[in-house]
């Protein structure tokens, strides 16, 4: 299966900037002058490279630009709404078939991040809030700056997380410090993300792409067959495989590597 071209004026529209080098695809939100903040389009070009990367990425890095990985949703949107962009009046207008149908393609700019056919690790510096939280959420890594502030907002602005951030959040915290996250709207930093599971390391801030660097590099020397089959036992295991469902999957994806390892001896 080969890629399908992305369409770099949905890329350029959505604030979003794609480099593939080999086994890596780096993903940069790109609007440094609003802090990243997010758009329809941007989820629409996240979209757009889920469904067109090359089978042969095996990582994803996503990041933004400037001081802030995402500041959230873009505040237009709660108004008149950004040009060629659904406002959330838009949005109710539709009615709720057609408005849920709209959210769920949102969704998808989010939900590949966490398919097990590739590593996602989010390189968070300065603020993820709201949808950017959502974003770093969908990844399966975290590595943070010092700088970080993760906040959970919507229910400050009469809104619920919906781009699929819930569940990953709870994975990560548990129940009662999820819902104390989610309801609350603080701001969480990097010291408090990296105690209860938000992070995977706290790096200086100019340290961060160096950080990202070293992790990534021997995820992309590893057979892909391994890590995907790999992911997806651990996905099975986060949601709730009995341990005999565990270790029947384990035997099955084994099976299915040794499998491959004779055909390539042939």
């Amino acid at each position: 299966m080969s890629a399908t071209p992305i369409d770099a004026g949905l890329l350029e529209r959505g604030g979003v900037r794609l480099v593939v080098d080999g086994p890596r695809a780096t993903i940069t939100l790109d609007r440094p002058d609003v802090l990243n903040a997010q758009t329809p389009s941007t989820w629409q070009a996240l979209r757009a490279i889920g469904e067109g990367l090359d089978p042969d990425v095996l990582v994803v890095v996503v990041r933004g630009s400037g001081r802030a990985f995402s500041a959230g949703l873009d505040r237009r949107m709660f108004a008149g709404g950004v040009p060629g962009e659904p406002g959330l009046a838009e949005i109710v207008a539709r009615g709720p078939e057609a408005g849920a149908a709209l959210i769920a393609e949102f969704q998808e700019g989010f939900r590949w991040l966490r398919d097990p056919a590739r590593v996602t690790v989010a390189a968070v510096a300065g603020h993820a809030i709201g949808a950017g939280f959502q974003l770093a959420l969908a990844c399966d890594i975290r590595i943070v700056a010092e700088d970080v502030k993760f906040s959970m907002a919507e229910t400050s602005l009469g809104l619920v997380p919906d781009l699929g951030g819930t569940l990953p959040l709870v994975r990560a915290v548990g129940y009662a410090r999820a819902a104390e996250i989610c309801v609350t709207g603080r701001r969480v930093g990097a010291e408090e993300a990296l105690r209860i599971g938000l992070a995977n390391s706290v790096v200086p801030v100019d340290g961060l792409d160096a950080a990202v660097d070293e992790l990534v590099a021997p995820m992309t020397r590893a057979m892909p067959g391994a890590v995907r089959e790999t992911l997806a036992l651990i996905a099975g295991a986060a949601d709730g495989a009995s341990v005999g469902e565990q270790l029947a999957a384990e035997r099955e994806a084994q099976l299915r590597r040794l499998a491959e390892f004779a055909a390539l001896a042939k």
